[in-house]
């Protein structure tokens, strides 16, 4: 006996409401990030000195600036460093994070696929792969790195909300092995 399967066709109705469905849920997972971001939306700075793997210690002064957008929020931080020779290094970042379907875990919406929808970085290519999460009052930025020996590179930005500002703990680790470690306050302007 031959099997025969009825195709059903999806009338554009059913479409448009399917379509509705899914941005409504979309816009309700924007609007959960948004208040879980809510109480560390702010600009905040301050300094410290970054202890080195061979025990040196380089004074770096940093900023950071969290804030809501349509889908999420962002995370924008510069650090600057001083070294004893005098040259002086600025470094900024910036990272849109979109809510992952996972509570309170955010992927990271780093480039465009040809589609124009936002996606990850490829660690197999060399570039990071960032995502966040909070846990109670702390927001937590990982950014992970695959070496072309396939080790690996890990930094971890813990920003912890405290009376007054934002606690920073940062650790770089290479293979298991803490490379800089910082901590220190950072005040909200």
């Amino acid at each position: 006996m031959i099997k025969t399967r009825t195709l059903t066709r999806t009338s554009p109705n059913g479409i448009v409401a399917a379509l509705f469905a899914l941005g409504i849920a979309l816009f309700l997972l924007a609007g959960q990030a948004r208040a879980e971001i809510a109480p560390f939306v702010g600009s905040y700075t301050g300094s410290a000195e970054v202890a080195q793997v061979d025990g040196t210690k380089i004074p770096r002064d940093m900023s950071v600036m969290i804030s809501e957008n349509k889908q999420g929020f962002t995370v924008k931080w510069t650090s600057i460093t001083y070294k004893e020779s005098g040259k002086v290094s600025e470094k900024s970042y910036s990272v849109d994070f979109v809510p992952s379907g996972r509570g309170n875990v955010y992927a990271a919406a780093q480039k465009k696929n040809v589609f124009g929808h936002e996606v990850q970085l490829d660690p197999m290519k060399g570039e990071p792969y960032v995502w966040s999460r909070i846990d109670g009052d702390t927001l937590t930025v990982y950014s992970l790195f695959v070496d072309t020996d396939g080790g690996y590179s890990l930094q971890q930005y813990d920003r912890t909300l405290s009376d007054g500002g934002l606690d920073l703990r940062f650790q770089n680790i290479r293979d298991g092995l803490i490379l800089r470690a910082v901590t220190t306050f950072l005040s909200r302007e």
